[in-house]
């Protein structure tokens, strides 16, 4: 029996025992069910007070006849129902009483006397040092109401474009933090029983259990409505058990399929230039690498998107499924209970798909099913946990053992990696002496069109309405094609297979590693080197 049919048997029990509670008052009993909804208001026969005070309702307001009637409940006081029939009589007026649920009368008294919306301020995130904000926050949170604290948090991370909402437990009080632009700022902290509501929030909805001594996972979505538009959006969740109680961490995806295009990326000419010929050609394999959080789902969906038109068949296997595309075939891997990336890869290729995603390789054998169905005809895209391209490489190597099919399959393999972009308000300066040798050092063998005898860099300016002095996050990504020559280290041609002998084979063949991205990136003024440093 689901939620509302129990709350149907729950009404039609109530309405019973009010009909028989009637008889034993002598007062006429009304199911009020059919037009409760609907029915006129009289209004200023009695005061809100009045209502609330005595569970008494108008029904209707003497006309011609001088026939007043008024609904009263189980908790009506006797006495004033006396009184005020003999009022009524006294004046030469007609009254009638009649007895409703308890339930009805709370759905009249939400229409007569409704809720007030109460607006919360804004959270707003606290820089270095900034306790004032931080405790403001709190305040804030401590005085939502407890059945909203929970849909409010979320609202107002996705506000912030918050990418992760930390739910941490401390000794004797529950800390609050979001990742913003990447970055985990502190946001409020909260006392244990506002949190024990949101954690039974959390348990109902996404169906973790709040008594469990071992990780969990769950899922969930919430609609948001934001300037008349409303999307969903979708929130992983994820528990562990700690000294103190469950922390949690949900990660937002901001769903929009509008916004999984590669040309919203930003990527140059040449990076886009590269994919292009991938999706241009659709066959063989084709890996994203990088650490979580670094836009390879995005760029991996961007790509599917791409691909995605009537004359072919795309499927995909994800553990967990973070979007959903339409005509795209996703197929859940929960590999927490047993579930494999290869045995599903297996299972699909019978489908006769021309473009295959794979979550994740994790292990030799969805590596090698991966790469046999890349060299039959399809198109495999999938990530990789490497640091870079050239480290993908040696660790795929590492995994599958040398393997000529592997060098016959591979196209391309992409690193990924997302950094902060400075606000438009950023400041010019000199670079030091250290940081122009050493970027002198990084670039010494690219050709760019900066001066680097006379290096300018850009520092964030802070202010009380930017308080990061940066503002959203731009790609940095490194490309390397499969050539000749890189293809020697997978077919075992050279003997020293290393991560820089890798490394240096593509730079010679005008590969830009990520750190060269990230210094060309802040020569021109998008970012600092200080982020490029923090994120590569």
């Amino acid at each position: 029996m689901d939620e509302w049919e129990i709350q149907n048997k729950r009404r039609e029990n109530e309405e019973k025992s009010t009909a028989e509670r009637a008889m034993i008052l002598g007062l006429p009993y009304l199911d009020t069910r059919a037009f409760e909804e609907n029915l006129p208001l009289t209004k200023d026969l009695l005061s809100i007070e009045e209502m609330h005070q005595n569970f008494i309702l108008p029904l209707h307001r003497g006309g011609g006849e001088e026939h007043y009637q008024f609904m009263v409940t189980s908790q009506t006081p006797r006495t004033l129902i006396q009184n005020m029939r003999q009022k009524y009589t006294d004046e030469g007026e007609k009254v009638d009483f009649f007895l409703i649920s308890n339930s009805a009368y709370k759905v009249f008294m939400l229409r007569y006397d409704p809720p007030k919306e109460i607006k919360y301020e804004d959270i707003k995130i606290a820089g270095d040092g900034d306790s004032e904000t931080l405790a403001s926050v709190s305040r804030t949170l401590d005085q939502v109401s407890t059945e909203k604290v929970f849909d409010f948090l979320i609202d107002q991370a996705d506000k912030l474009g918050a990418s992760d909402i930390h739910i941490e437990n401390m000794r004797n009080e529950i800390r609050i933090r979001m990742r913003v632009d990447g970055m985990l700022h502190p946001v409020a902290n909260i006392d244990k029983d506002k949190y024990r509501i949101f954690m039974g929030e959390l348990s109902s909805r996404a169906n973790v259990s709040t008594a469990s001594n071992k990780p969990q996972s769950g899922h969930m979505q919430k609609e948001i409505t934001k300037d008349g538009a409303t999307y969903t959006l979708n929130i992983r969740v994820e528990t562990i058990p700690t000294m103190y109680g469950q922390d949690a961490v949900l990660r937002l995806f901001n769903f929009d399929e509008s916004l999984l295009n590669l040309d919203l990326l930003g990527l140059s000419s040449e990076e886009k230039d590269k994919i292009d010929e991938v999706i241009s050609h659709p066959r063989g394999l084709v890996l994203m690498v990088g650490p979580t959080g670094s836009g390879k789902s995005t760029t991996l969906y961007s790509m599917l998107n791409a691909l995605n038109t009537p004359e072919r068949k795309i499927i995909t296997l994800e553990d967990p499924i973070e979007y959903g595309i339409t005509g795209i075939s996703q197929i859940p891997i929960d590999t927490n209970k047993g579930g494999s990336f290869a045995d599903g890869l297996r299972s699909v290729l019978r489908l006769d798909p021309d473009v295959v995603m794979v979550g994740e390789i994790r292990d030799a054998d969805t590596a090698k099913t991966a790469i046999q169905a890349s060299i039959t005809g399809h198109l495999v895209l999938s990530s990789f946990h490497a640091n870079s391209t050239a480290a993908a490489f040696a660790r795929m190597i590492d995994l599958i053992g040398v393997n000529p099919i592997f060098a016959s399959s591979i196209r391309l393999i992409v690193a990924q990696r997302l950094v902060r972009k400075l606000s438009a308000n950023k400041k010019a300066r000199k670079a030091t002496e250290a940081e122009a040798k050493y970027i002198r050092e990084v670039l010494k063998n690219v050709k760019t069109d900066f001066n680097l005898d006379d290096i300018t860099l850009y520092d964030p300016v802070i202010t009380e309405a930017d308080p990061f002095g940066y503002e959203g996050r731009m790609v940095l990504m490194e490309q390397m094609t499969v050539d000749e020559d890189i293809a020697k280290y997978i077919r075992g041609d050279v003997a020293d297979i290393n991560t820089t002998a890798i490394e240096e084979t593509a730079k010679k063949n005008g590969m830009l590693t990520l750190e060269q991205k990230g210094i060309i990136a802040a020569l021109k003024g998008e970012t600092t080197l200080e982020e490029v440093s923090r994120v590569i």
